[in-house]
């Protein structure tokens, strides 16, 4: 009978045609606008991770009981050795070695006088490496305003907002003033390459960058570093697998009582992040839930309609003999096949836009002139498992329902005067 309900659909396109164009548009915006949500919320996400917190961190003990103090006197000794172990442990990940500090900036006028002094809060990063992706990963060509990226040791970075404050052109000579690993105080020399412009008022306000080897010359920090931060093989935060990949690591040295020894935290188990992912998650859910409570209204509407319009073919079949029950059936097995075809076009096709914008995104930079908070600059959707069936409850459940109750005047339906009605 199945054969004999599809043969029927696509030779009268009347009872097919709008209703799997209706459900295909449904689908596909609810399989979209899924992704599109959950791109739009890991985004957010991994542009903290990328600035400060990795997928994962791995920090000595004391220092990650003081974090948010940036205690460089409990940083990480043998860092080189520690970076291979981490990468032949964890093969999928990237690993990067952080120093974060704070200090003072001094510039000096022509006669080496102290002309300018100012805080600023710095970071020591790979950025003259040639396999290093971390100037790609912080996006510094983008929000490079003048000069260059550092191409040589002694180079460093600082804020737009920062130079014009101190009056700092690219190629001036700066002095960091700022505490050793051991205690002491230390002053080093850097030339400023270019500014930078990240559009966030905490970042704009006094950053200084610079590569890594030069802020462990600057600070006695030989073959150490405050953090080092990784990142999952999939690009995106997991919070499972990180939370896996972090116990695995921790299990090697829960037997260890150095307050030194290395521990390795989460995203989520850093700050305030754990709040802010279950929050984007909880939101997530809520605005996929709502559009798809809409659009299976809408769906149900169709398959209402599509029931009722058929009030004239049912008529014609009782008069037939056809028993009202085989009638009421077919209707339904005809509304799933309808909800069948509809959602799997439309996931296709939701699927089809949103790997397409989860490789290449959308740029929406011009839009973010002036920005205030930390966002992306370029809009992604992400595909995960449920957009592969999702689209399916609507596209499905709604049609079906919308065609059994508007099935149900099938009964009401009096057989002595069903030639008046077809006359009228």
């Amino acid at each position: 009978m199945i054969k004999f309900l599809i043969k029927g659909l696509i030779r009268d396109k009347s009872r097919s045609r709008l209703p799997i164009i209706v459900v295909t548009i449904g689908v596909f915006l609810t399989v979209w606008l899924h992704a599109y949500i959950k791109g739009f919320m890991g985004e957010t996400i991994e542009l903290n991770a990328r600035f400060t917190h990795g997928h994962v961190k791995v920090m000595t003990r004391a220092y990650a009981e003081e974090m948010n103090q940036l205690p460089n006197d409990l940083a990480l000794l043998d860092v080189s050795s520690l970076m291979e172990d981490l990468s032949q442990q964890f093969p999928d990940m990237e690993w990067a070695e952080r120093i974060q500090f704070g200090g003072l900036l001094d510039v000096p006028d022509e006669q080496g006088e102290t002309r300018a002094q100012g805080p600023a809060a710095g970071m020591g990063l790979d950025l003259l490496s040639k396999d290093s992706r971390e100037a790609e990963r912080l996006g510094l060509e983008r929000v490079l305003v003048r000069g260059s990226l550092p191409e040589q040791p002694g180079e460093a970075l600082i804020s737009e907002v920062f130079s014009k404050k101190m009056d700092i052109q690219p190629g001036d000579e700066i002095t960091l003033i700022a505490s050793s690993m051991n205690g002491s105080m230390v002053m080093y020399n850097f030339k400023v390459s270019g500014t930078l412009s990240f559009g966030v008022e905490m970042l704009d306000r006094g950053t200084i960058l610079a590569d890594i080897e030069d802020i462990r010359m600057a600070l006695d920090m030989q073959d150490a570093a405050g953090e080092i931060i990784g990142f999952l093989g999939g690009g995106y935060y997991e919070d499972k697998l990180a939370k896996e990949t972090a116990g695995a690591f921790n299990a090697q040295y829960e037997e260890d009582p150095d307050e030194f020894a290395p521990v390795m935290k989460t995203l989520g188990q850093q700050g305030s992040m754990d709040t802010y992912i279950q929050m984007a998650g909880v939101w997530s859910y809520y605005i996929s839930l709502v559009f798809i409570f809409a659009m299976g209204l809408v769906l149900w509407n169709a398959g209402l309609l599509g029931g009722l319009r058929r009030y004239g073919e049912v008529g014609v079949r009782l008069a037939m003999g056809e028993e009202k029950g085989h009638i009421y059936r077919t209707m339904i097995y005809e509304s799933v096949i309808i909800g069948l075809v509809g959602s799997v076009i439309g996931t296709s096709l939701g699927l089809l836009l949103a790997w397409y914008m989860e490789t290449h995104g959308i740029n929406i930079e011009g839009m973010m002139d002036g920005a205030s908070m930390m966002m992306p600059n370029t809009i992604r959707c992400r595909i995960t498992p449920p957009d592969f069936y999702l689209g399916f409850i609507p596209g499905v459940l709604s049609t079906v329902i919308g065609t059994a109750l508007s099935g149900i005047g099938i009964y009401k339906r009096q057989t002595a005067k069903l030639f008046k009605e077809l006359e009228a």
